[in-house]
């Protein structure tokens, strides 16, 4: 009987690190559980959940070519209601947050300033004020900078 994807077998844990818990399988193979399969609530350390020896029910979730198996304690177990999660991690939450009724917001340019009776050169000297303000504004900032532009000096 070869292990297939999707089976659940019985096994013994074998070692247990930070990441994951080793499980001994049948046929003499041995496949992992990592952290995040062992329980559907948060798990910090595994050793508190698991031991040594520990004879656990496990779901094969993956056989990959070099012969790795990931395995599921969780996926062996039913999975819990949303709202039944504990609040270990301390600060109480809304169970359910409202969606929102409103429509996404979509960016839209800014409405023009008025103009008012401005003349052709009027605007073209604001213009050229707001530039040259920028641009040593630009300046100040990248000359500043160590590294950045510099001036040649000579």
């Amino acid at each position: 009987m070869a292990l297939q994807v999707g089976d659940i077998v019985e096994g013994k844990v074998t070692g247990i690190k930070p990441f994951g818990a080793f499980v001994s399988l049948p046929e003499g193979k041995t496949g992992l559980v990592h952290i995040s399969e062992v329980s559907y609530e948060f798990v910090q350390d595994l050793s508190a959940v698991l031991e040594d020896g520990q004879t656990v029910k496990v779901k094969v979730i993956s056989i990959a070519p070099d012969g790795k198996i990931a395995l599921s304690i969780k996926r062996t177990q039913p999975a819990p209601e949303r709202g039944a999660r504990s609040q270990q991690g301390g600060g109480a939450r809304p169970a359910h947050r409202p969606k929102r009724e409103e429509k996404p917001r979509v960016w839209q340019p800014k409405p023009a300033a008025p103009q008012g009776e401005m003349s052709f050169e009027d605007m073209m000297a604001r213009y050229k004020s707001r530039s040259e303000e920028k641009i040593a504004d630009l300046k100040r900032v990248t000359e500043n900078h160590r590294g950045g532009y510099s001036r040649r000096r000579g």
